[in-house]
């Protein structure tokens, strides 16, 4: 009998990743980290998070976890709420700039 192995992250094969609120949330942290005229790399290390990493959630090409976007809300001084509302409304402005 095979040992089952347990991995972290999503099982092999998932598809749940969802690009469009990924690049929408990215945009919004993207707008308000330079409109407060912070770098990428400052808003990273105040955030507890890899520069690198920084740039993958503002490209839209990782989808942060909760406890992330509560650590990168924190760090624009603002509220996980805030930001999730300004994703939402740019959500909602690009469903209705493809009608």
């Amino acid at each position: 009998m095979q040992k089952h192995v347990t991995r972290r992250g999503r099982p092999l094969g998932a598809t749940t990743f969802e690009a469009e609120p990924a690049l929408a949330f990215g945009a919004v942290v993207r707008a308000l980290r330079t409109a407060d005229g912070v770098g990428q790399e400052a808003l990273a290390h105040q955030a507890g998070i890899e520069r690198s990493h920084m740039g993958k959630i503002e490209r839209g090409e990782h989808m942060p976890t909760l406890a992330m976007i509560l650590r990168i809300a924190h760090a624009l001084g603002r509220t996980a709420g805030e930001l999730l509302l300004e994703t939402e409304a740019a959500l909602a402005e690009s469903h209705r700039s493809r009608k």
